[in-house]
């Protein structure tokens, strides 16, 4: 990410059942050997097995729009699909004519942080990559045709990445009802009868054992970190201390939210007072200065790349993504062999600067959809953890860690939640009738997903 390289290429998607296999075989290894989870449980798995049955008999074509709080996720799912899917439908003695699996969209700047590796596993696994932040075409047409045409159903997070949080959904991107609608149309103009749906799928984490010993003594890292003195209290390890707790993490917020502010006033020139009219309640007083931060580390990222600061934090998080790998992965690198030492010196100059001016994008990214609320509403062993885990993002993204070695607060187990479907096709003819008919149906698809998801909390 540090030199200019030549654009990224499209990771065709294909199916290799021979890795399914095996994947499904290591996969309950993995999870126990490479994350935290220690068991998947399942809900009203029933009605997806209905589907498969359904899809497999060509009556149907549908997509599982799934939560995406963190990166256990496809784990969590890839174990739900090899194990526990095939044993329900043992039970109910339903035979099917091929793997339980999904076409799966990603994103295509996943292999550039987790690994080349990531992206061959994905590709054998018929998964199909999109770029975020623009309107590309290539992945759209792929993700499209596997809709329509793909021996296996689809499978996408609406959210469009991880936020951190089990029980707060962030707002759905709309490509998901787009593309439902994309499949209505395809199916329609190909004379084929097939019933387009979408099926909500919620994911939800909680720690076998409380790890509030845990907890307090990550507070104490990122305290120690931050500059912070020790708390004179010493913290207890039960339920009770969640009061203690929370008065720490409250102090730890609102220290670094100080760093940040003043950070940004000395450097950046922003405008920021940490000291202004605030509410008297000190979660509402975070909450609005936390806003104000990250509106104004996105304006530093925005102002170099020459973006205007438009829409919701997620929108401006892509935009500025996109226009950072704009300046890495460029049309002009595609022979590098061509470029004279000094280009290729110029063109690395630019990368740099740009992959700089992304990090304060990603500061970002991590807090799009904490409230400030969060733990007071549930003060739960599982909010206090993921909030703090997001705190500790941020000072690790700062220090220069590996933030993708995140603390082992604990063993946890994942708790799959199968919704009921939501008919596309029966929304097609208001969608088809015009423009404006097609943009209001988009939108209403996309609120009705983002209830159904909430609703699975």
């Amino acid at each position: 990410m540090y030199q200019a390289q030549p654009p990224l290429e499209f990771i065709q998607p294909k199916y290799n059942p021979w890795f399914l296999r095996l994947a499904h075989l290591m996969l309950p290894l993995w999870m126990r050997s490479q994350t935290a989870l220690t068991t998947v449980e399942a809900e009203n798995v029933e009605v997806l097995t209905d589907l498969y049955s359904q899809f497999q008999a060509g009556k149907i074509r549908f997509m599982l729009a799934f939560r995406h709080p963190k990166i256990d996720d496809p784990v969590a799912l890839g174990y739900f699909f090899a194990r526990i899917v095939p044993e329900v439908a043992r039970q109910q003695k339903i035979k099917f004519t091929k793997p339980i699996h999904a076409h799966f969209i990603y994103d295509r700047g996943i292999p550039l942080w987790a690994g080349e590796y990531v992206a061959w596993i994905a590709q054998n696994l018929a998964g199909t990559p999109i770029q975020r932040g623009k309107a590309d075409w290539t992945g759209l047409k792929s993700a499209r045709d596997l809709f329509a045409n793909g021996m296996f159903p689809m499978a996408a997070a609406p959210e469009g990445a991880t936020n951190g949080l089990s029980e707060i959904v962030s707002p759905l991107e709309p490509g998901i009802a787009q593309m439902g609608f994309w499949c209505a149309e395809d199916l329609q103009k190909a004379g084929r009868s097939e019933e387009v749906l979408i099926l909500p799928v919620g994911i939800k984490y909680s720690y076998v054992e409380n790890p509030w010993k845990a907890i307090a003594n990550l507070l104490t890292e990122l305290e120690l970190k931050s500059g912070l003195p020790n708390f004179s209290q010493a913290a207890g390890v039960d339920g009770e201390a969640s009061d203690l707790l929370y008065m720490r993490l409250l102090r730890l917020a609102d220290h670094l939210l100080t760093i940040m502010e003043n950070f940004y006033n000395k450097f950046y020139r922003c405008q920021l007072a940490s000291n202004g009219e605030m509410p008297r309640d000190p979660n509402q007083a975070i909450a609005m200065r936390l806003q104000a931060v990250l509106n104004e580390i996105l304006k530093v990222a925005e102002a170099y790349f020459n973006l205007q600061p438009k829409g919701s934090l997620t929108d401006r998080c892509r935009r500025v993504e996109q226009a950072g790998w704009n300046c890495i992965f460029r049309e002009e690198f595609k022979d590098i062999k061509s470029l004279s030492a000094v280009e290729k010196g110029l063109g690395d100059r630019i990368a740099d600067e740009a992959n700089m001016h992304m990090w304060h994008m990603r500061l970002v990214e991590s807090f799009v959809a904490v409230t400030g609320e969060y733990v007071r509403e549930n003060p739960s062993p599982e909010r206090f953890s993921e909030t703090l885990l997001i705190l500790w993002q941020m000072v690790a993204r700062i220090t220069g860690e590996n933030t993708s070695k995140r603390p082992d607060l604990g063993k946890q187990k994942a708790k799959i939640t199968i919704g009921q479907p939501i008919c596309v096709s029966e929304r097609y003819s208001t969608y088809k009738g015009n423009r404006q008919g097609a943009k209001q149906a988009v939108a209403d698809l996309t609120k009705d997903m983002q209830i159904a998801l909430e609703k699975l909390i």
